[in-house]
Formats: C-alpha cells, structure tokens, sequence
C-alpha cells in the first residue's frame, strides 16, 4: 500500500503569516493535532502542531555559564536562548513552526511511512509531489490501513 492510497487529500494548511490563534481555532475545530504550513505555491515549508504550541507554555533554559574576569563564558550556546524566546513569544505561525519538515513522496509505502515516523518520532507527514502538497498521513491513517487489511 502506498501514501497516495491511505493519504487523506483534504488538507488543511495555513500560511506562515496566519496567526497562532487561527491555528488553535482549526485544530479544535477539526479535532486535529497539526497543520502543515505552505508557501503561495503551496509548497511544504513548516509544520505547526500542538507541541509547538505547548511549547510556548514551557520554562525558559537559561544557558549555564560562568564568570571569568567580568565576563560571561556560556558552556551552552546562547543562540538556543534566543530561539526558545522568539519560539515562545511568536504570534505568527512563521515564529512558532517547525521548519525542518519531514516529508513523504506518493509513492512511499506504508512501511517506509511507518518506519520514518517511528524512528524520527513525528505523528504526520505531510505527502508531496514534486515538493506541492498533495496529502498528509498521521498514525492514525496508518493504524486505520492495518485494520483496513
């Protein structure tokens, strides 16, 4: 069984500039748990899900460091600090999203899905052709194949 065949092809996504509020609207208005984000060509470039969401809500990681001579030597890098921020206080979907997004070709099998998703422990993917969103599967889609069987 292929992606294309379990796939559902009724996506809903949103734009990079659509507001954090808007995708909570859509997600527990559709009882779903992420959203892919595409371009004005709709192509894949984010995903927004509730761990991101959640994420806003976490506690801040200061950076460990300690003092030598009146300056600051962080053992961790600070730039972590400033993503955590802009990550926790975005009100934009851009500013919040995920942007390393993994994806699958139509033609990938159940089985490769299954495996990516168990190994690099993500919930959807979204399902691309020639980089266009074209689907999305969650577990769920898989799950319900298997019983489908």
């Amino acid at each position: 069984m292929l992606a294309k065949d379990i796939m559902t092809k009724e996506v809903i996504a949103v734009k990079k500039d659509d507001t954090v509020e808007r995708v909570i609207e859509i997600l527990l208005e559709h009882n779903i748990s992420g959203l892919p984000v595409v371009d004005e060509e709709n192509r894949v470039i984010g995903i927004i899900s509730e761990g991101d969401l959640i994420y806003r809500s976490k506690k801040l990681h200061i950076p460990a460091y300690f003092t030598l001579l009146d300056s600051y030597i962080f053992l961790e890098n600070p730039k972590n600090l400033e993503m955590q921020i802009k990550k926790m206080a975005g009100y934009r979907v851009g500013e919040v999203m995920t942007d390393q997004v993994i994806t699958v070709e139509e033609e990938e099998t159940i089985e490769e899905i299954a495996t990516i998703m168990s190994e690099k422990h993500v919930n959807r993917v979204p399902v691309v052709k020639n980089k266009k969103l074209m689907g999305i599967i969650s577990r769920r889609d898989i799950i319900r194949a298997y019983a489908n069987k």
